[in-house]
């Protein structure tokens, strides 16, 4: 018997998007969950490109960061709530705020080897809703009155329990290794790369007013799904200035002399969810879409941010796509001038200009800011943990369509864990 051929890569269309505004939190979804907000994108989604019918889509593939138990199956509970084809698969994937990226990452490999004809990637997250976990000691106490072998025995274990033992396990915004949050981090990297207020608040700034015009000019109208009385992204501020955003007080790096860092120049806590549409050039053509653009590369890296050259710059929790971008381009042989558009997650401005100044560093070429995140991006539309992933590629997709020829369009998003997750859309 002859060995089988491995099967040819075919390249993976990106068809489409659909997410709902992304709110603050605390704000108008602060009741809405992963699962709502997720299904109104998905719904969305299926609405504008007509995938209501028997096996429309081949796999759905999502994500969310902040889960509750009861979303162990989040993916799949979505397709059962939405109007897509019930006998959808649908599975869950998380990589903390790469998990949007990773998702269409996943989809696009079985689209690219024939496995599947079209795919729904996408992530939601809520932090209004966050998970509160048991008390440690409370839950030790219940595992043990649950062991229990008689009524008796029941009661001594319960009978430990004390007032103390009945405060909840909440979250924190902190990475497990350091106990710094990721605005801690993010102040070191930028204290080691001599990143300045002015030019934080100048990025944060062009954020806002890009987004704002990227919405005046009906650029989201077929990408943005209307939920609970949201039209566009809470977290806009289309008024935003460099002067405005110079009188607020610096939040994070508080520990050292001059910190540059404040709310306007980082994200804001946030809710929502993004879907994206990815299928083969023959699945798009057989329903009669255009695909905005194709991805054709993409690449994971990550960071000693615990016991490497963390006050140096190089392996800063937000730093792996210095080291994935540069890797990725060389494998496919571009440089950072070859690409017409960029979009780089903007979790903290201080990150992106590091990030920026990382690039370069390693011999590639500057990024023309007129070509970085040209809607908007993270410090603007805010950040739902894994739905950014989600935005980007559709955004960043649409983008490159308006041109109306070949184009390319680079993908960086850094996540907490010291990870990044990078791609390339191109049209030719």
């Amino acid at each position: 018997m002859s060995p089988l051929k491995p099967p040819r890569a075919r390249r993976v269309a990106v068809v489409g998007g659909a997410r709902v505004p992304f709110a603050r939190s605390d704000g108008p979804y602060a009741t809405a969950s992963n699962q709502e907000m997720l299904t109104a994108a998905l719904d969305g989604l299926v609405e504008r490109h007509g995938l209501q019918g028997p096996g429309a889509v081949g796999e759905f593939v999502a994500g969310a960061v902040l889960k509750h138990s009861r979303d162990f199956n989040l993916a799949r509970e979505t397709v059962l709530g939405s109007t897509l084809d019930p006998r959808t698969p649908a599975y869950d994937v998380q990589q903390a705020c790469g998990t949007g990226l990773q998702a269409v990452i996943a989809a696009a490999n079985k689209i690219a080897l024939g496995q599947t004809e079209s795919a729904v990637a996408g992530g939601a997250d809520t932090a209004s809703d966050a998970p509160l976990g048991v008390n440690d000691r409370l839950r030790r106490i219940l595992l043990e009155a649950r062991r229990a072998k008689s009524p008796g025995a029941r009661v001594k274990a319960l009978a430990k329990i004390r007032p103390a033992h009945l405060v909840p396990d909440i979250p924190r915004n902190a990475e497990p290794r350091t106990g710094l949050s990721m605005g801690e981090h993010a102040a070191v990297t930028a204290r080691a790369w001599g990143i300045t207020r002015e030019a934080q608040d100048e990025l944060a700034a062009a954020s806002h007013q890009r987004l704002a015009a990227a919405y005046e000019r009906g650029f989201f109208q077929d990408l943005v799904v209307p939920f609970r009385g949201l039209a566009r992204d809470q977290n806009l501020r289309p008024g935003s200035t460099v002067e405005k955003l110079a009188a607020l007080r610096p939040v994070f790096g508080l520990d050292a002399p001059g910190p540059t860092m404040t709310a306007g120049n980082s994200t804001p806590l946030t809710d929502g969810a993004a879907t994206v549409l990815l299928a083969s050039e023959e699945w798009a053509e057989g329903r009669g879409l255009e695909p905005l653009a194709y991805l054709t590369a993409y690449e994971t890296a990550a960071v000693d941010f615990v016991g490497g050259d963390v006050a140096g710059g190089e392996d800063g929790l937000l730093m792996a796509p210095a080291y994935a971008v540069p890797r990725m381009l060389e494998r496919a042989g571009l440089g950072i001038e070859d690409f017409d558009l960029v979009e780089i997650h903007e979790a903290f401005a201080s990150q992106v200009l590091a990030t920026l100044a990382a690039w370069e560093k390693r011999g590639l070429a500057p990024v023309d800011r007129a070509r970085l995140n040209t809607a908007g991006s993270s410090l603007a539309t805010g950040h739902p943990f894994a739905a950014t992933g989600a935005r980007v590629v559709a955004t960043l997709a649409k983008l490159l369509a308006e041109r109306g020829g070949p184009g390319r369009g680079l993908i960086s998003v850094c996540a907490a864990g010291g990870q990044g997750v990078t791609a390339i859309l191109e049209r030719t």
